[in-house]
């Protein structure tokens, strides 16, 4: 219970509560009344005032409603207006919105109590025909009822669809990690493997009296070689069933010309300008870049409506990596693959501390900027 819904309840209990209490000492909305007017008054207000917990216990509520009315009909018979047809109305609705769905049926059968007694004891009915016509007057409260659990089965539909679209996101950001882990540990076994082969190497051209040298050395090669393996059982745990292993060394910046080749294949116009002086890049950091262009490249093409161009641009200063991917297609909406890609995206960036803008622009189209240390973060 919110401060707000707490605030709504008391001005929905007001409602109820004051024009109820003005018909009974004015007259004002009443068919007519029936017994002392503070036997009514005190049965309206009491009935208003269950209503302050109508979200916290809404069978208790409507239970407590239908009690108090019943009682009245059974001693001084049943009156006719708004103090009658409206405290109902908002208690079955409140049973049907906010008990869950096998509870809210409870709240159909509280309204054929409330109805059986109300039409039994009303007097204004002379024949059996007449009663049988007033039972027409349930339907506003059946009305509520059915409008309840429509709003409750669409607040359930959107929060399942919120967290299946959250699982989703879940999901792509440890696959896309996972992905990432395993393409890092290639670059670092890489790298491992050339330092065991020149340790290798070395200890190969030692003389005999470099003892201590060589057994260093060896100390290196085991090391290497052990770490190696266990970087390969982890990939194997990392890699999907049936994903086969990598078998071309990790992309970096120098594959750019082939891929952009194969997005101007695939129709889509691409740009490429360098600004600052290139140097050569981490592997890891080379292997993001590389995959950043590939991802903003695909979204183009594949999300964007009618791009007739797309821009890269790289951007070397003397501490970071500056990347701007554009195109001037236009999005009709974000698609999940997207959405998740995106997710992918800001992983690989996070690794090497960077940042990651992703938005429309002002002229048309979207762009993705990616700034990145080159140092490491």
């Amino acid at each position: 219970m919110t401060r707000r819904n707490v605030l709504f309840d008391l001005l929905v209990a007001s409602a109820v509560l004051i024009p109820g209490q003005l018909e009974v000492w004015t007259g004002a909305g009443a068919t007519h009344l029936q017994g002392p007017h503070w036997v009514q008054a005190l049965g309206y207000g009491l009935g208003a005032l269950l209503l302050l917990r109508r979200r916290v216990n809404p069978v208790g509520v409507f239970a407590g409603l239908v009690a108090i009315y019943v009682a009245e009909f059974v001693v001084v018979g049943a009156p006719e207006g708004y103090g009658v047809a409206v405290p109902p109305m908002v208690a079955a609705y409140s049973v049907a919105r906010w008990e869950g769905r096998r509870p809210a049926w409870w709240g159909l059968v509280l309204l054929l109590l409330l109805g059986l007694a109300w039409i039994t004891f009303d007097p204004v009915p002379a024949t059996a025909a007449a009663r049988v016509r007033e039972a027409v007057w349930w339907s506003p409260w059946v009305i509520a009822w059915l409008l309840g659990a429509l709003v409750r089965s669409r607040v359930q539909n959107a929060e399942q669809r919120r967290l299946r679209r959250q699982e989703m996101a879940t999901r792509a950001v440890t696959e896309e990690r996972n992905r990432i882990a395993r393409e890092l540990h290639d670059v670092i076994g890489h790298s491992v493997s050339i330092m065991t082969v020149q340790a290798s190497a070395v200890r190969r051209r030692l003389n005999d009296d470099q003892a201590s040298e060589r057994e260093a050395l060896e100390t290196v090669e085991t090391t290497g070689r052990q770490a190696l393996a266990e970087m390969r059982r982890m990939v194997g745990v990392l890699r999907q069933n049936g994903e086969a292993a990598e078998r071309e060394p990790a992309p970096g910046l120098t594959e750019l010309p082939r891929l952009v080749d194969q997005f101007r294949s695939a129709g889509l116009p691409v740009d490429v300008a360098v600004t600052g002086q290139a140097r050569p890049l981490a592997p890891g950091l080379d292997l993001t870049a590389y995959r950043l262009v590939q991802e903003a490249l695909t979204n183009s093409l594949r999300h964007a409506v009618s791009p007739t161009r797309a821009e890269v641009s790289i951007g070397y200063t003397s501490e970071h990596l500056e990347l701007a991917i554009r195109d001037d297609g236009r999005r009709v909406a974000p698609g999940a693959e997207a959405g998740h890609g995106l997710l992918g995206l800001r992983e690989r960036v996070s690794v090497y501390g960077g940042d990651l803008i992703a938005r429309p622009r002002p002229e048309g189209g979207f762009e993705l900027l990616a700034t990145m240390p080159l140092a490491p973060a």
